[in-house]
């Protein structure tokens, strides 16, 4: 028999329903895949009974013919998701071992699935890095490895232990969320597929909060179908979820191999950065040859403001961050530090409780909201994110069907390499990300080759809102072109 953990989604579902293997088989599988690789860090709780509980429970469905779309499929999920009766941290501190009495809607929805929780994931201190090297738990290290070399590298974050058990089989998919490239910037690290859905399209309820406006939950798979799988169980109308939109969810998977002849695709020359890489340029030059060929037109588009979508970005989440974070105090929930009075014990337990990412991000957000510099920078940054979304919206006017662009600037880099000394640095990963979040717009992230030092790339797909089908057809295009990669397996 095929290694379990190797199949994908689909060909699981396929599996099961042919009673080739149990639910159980396959979860068991995944728990011995995690056990081995605990050197990767990419797990921060290992949940084996409940997985092989709800195995159970899903190879009784699958029997009685009443298994649901997800039934007896291996998940992992972010520790930023709301787990009921499951310690959920958002990898902080400051959150102990606060163990939720709820779950968040994302996670009840793929358990009404028949989904299997295999345990929760590695993730940037509440989600804020671009690396996976802020959790309090440690950083992730990244499946791949360069030629030849025995450095450890970043998975990519904030979604980075997501991206990691993907990449390396120990879950067939997993949870993850994007505030500003988070789900897309480790995909591409990893050679995953990761997709941020339109922004409401998957409620956020029970999710723990980074920046509101700006927050999305999606999927992270090994295919493009497999993440089709995946966003129609995720995404939903919730009506404890305000920013949740009442729309209805399309069969996502019924997208992949549909024809793309006539689609126009936007190549935004401001994407064109002093310095890029040769290869990036050239899987880019790459991928927009494999949608023509496939049919579709190419369309040179501008997008003006999108030099300032970092600097306006760096300025909205922090700001929305400090306010969203004033509630951890040590008096609810999570960590407290003994102190004399409230105020002391406010400092203290956050002074500890905060990693120093986090630490900075809220200083930030607080000077850019005190009473002296809010419309100077806030208020401004506000009127440049409704700019950035012009330009997109001017451009689908034109028909316009998606904008291509790469992933990130680079491939993975090297644990410890980059933002020492300088945080903006670490902040520049973002630069092909952040638009997409200021403009609440979905974007898929696809494998598309590798690099000389043989790591992965990936290629970015920026759809209209709510027309996640279309991103799906066209990944499907540029997956099938440039095959499918793993990882050689060296721990």
């Amino acid at each position: 028999m095929t290694d379990l953990t190797s199949l994908t989604i689909a060909e699981a579902r396929q599996g099961l329903a042919n009673k080739a293997f149990t639910a159980r088989e396959l979860t068991d599988a995944h728990l011995k895949a995690m056990e081995a690789a605990r050197l990767l860090n990419a797990y921060v709780l290992e949940t084996p009974d409940r997985a092989r509980e709800m195995a159970r429970a899903a190879d009784e469905a699958i029997a009685k013919g009443e298994g649901g779309p997800l039934a007896g499929i291996p998940l992992g999920i972010k520790d930023l998701f709301a787990t009921r009766d499951i310690r959920t941290t958002a990898c902080s501190r400051i959150l102990g071992n606060f163990i939720p009495s709820y779950e968040s809607t994302i996670t009840s929805q793929l358990w009404r699935d028949g989904a299997v929780l295999l345990g929760k994931l590695n993730n940037d201190e509440f989600a804020m890095g671009s690396s996976n090297e802020t959790s309090c738990f440690g950083p992730v290290a990244n499946p791949w490895r360069r030629a030849g070399s025995n450095t450890d590298l970043v998975p990519g974050g904030s979604s980075g232990g997501s991206a990691s058990a993907v990449a390396a089989m120990l879950c067939m998919g997993a949870t993850a969320t994007d505030t500003g490239g988070s789900i897309r910037q480790p995909a591409a690290f990893t050679a995953t597929v990761g997709i941020k859905p339109t922004y409401g399209r998957c409620s956020r309820w029970g999710i723990v909060a980074f920046a509101s406006s700006l927050d999305q939950a999606g999927p992270i798979a090994r295919s493009v179908r497999d993440a089709a799988i995946l966003m129609r169980s995720m995404a939903g109308h919730d009506p404890k979820d305000t920013t949740s939109a009442d729309v209805p969810v399309p069969d996502y998977e019924a997208a992949i191999g549909k024809s793309v002849k006539g689609m126009r695709i936007g190549i935004p020359r401001e994407y064109r950065l002093d310095g890029m890489p040769g290869e990036i340029e050239k899987l880019w030059s790459e991928g927009a040859e494999w949608l023509k060929a496939a049919g579709a037109e190419l369309v040179e588009v501008s997008l003006p403001h999108t030099k300032y979508a970092l600097p306006a970005y760096y300025i909205v989440a922090p700001a929305e961050a400090s306010s969203n974070l004033a509630r951890y105090d040590g008096v609810r929930y999570g960590l407290r530090e003994p102190a004399r009075n409230i105020i002391e014990m406010y400092e203290k337990t956050r002074a500890e409780g905060f990693g120093a990412e986090v630490r900075r991000r809220v200083m930030i957000g607080t000077y850019v909201l005190s009473a002296g510099y809010y419309d100077a920078y806030y208020l401004r940054a506000q009127k440049v994110r409704t700019l950035i979304k012009k330009d997109f919206e001017d451009c689908f006017a034109k028909g316009v069907h998606a904008i291509l662009t790469p992933a990130t600037p680079s491939a993975a880099f090297g644990i410890g390499e980059k933002g020492g000394a300088d945080p903006v640095e670490m902040y520049l990963n973002d630069i092909f990300t952040v638009t997409v979040n200021m403009a609440g717009l979905p974007g898929i992230a696809v494998p598309a080759g590798r690099d000389a030092q043989d790591l992965p790339l990936g290629l970015q797909l920026i759809g209209r809102p709510f027309d996640e089908e279309t991103l799906f057809s066209l990944g499907a295009i540029i997956e099938q072109a440039a095959g499918r990669f793993t990882p050689a397996r060296w721990w």
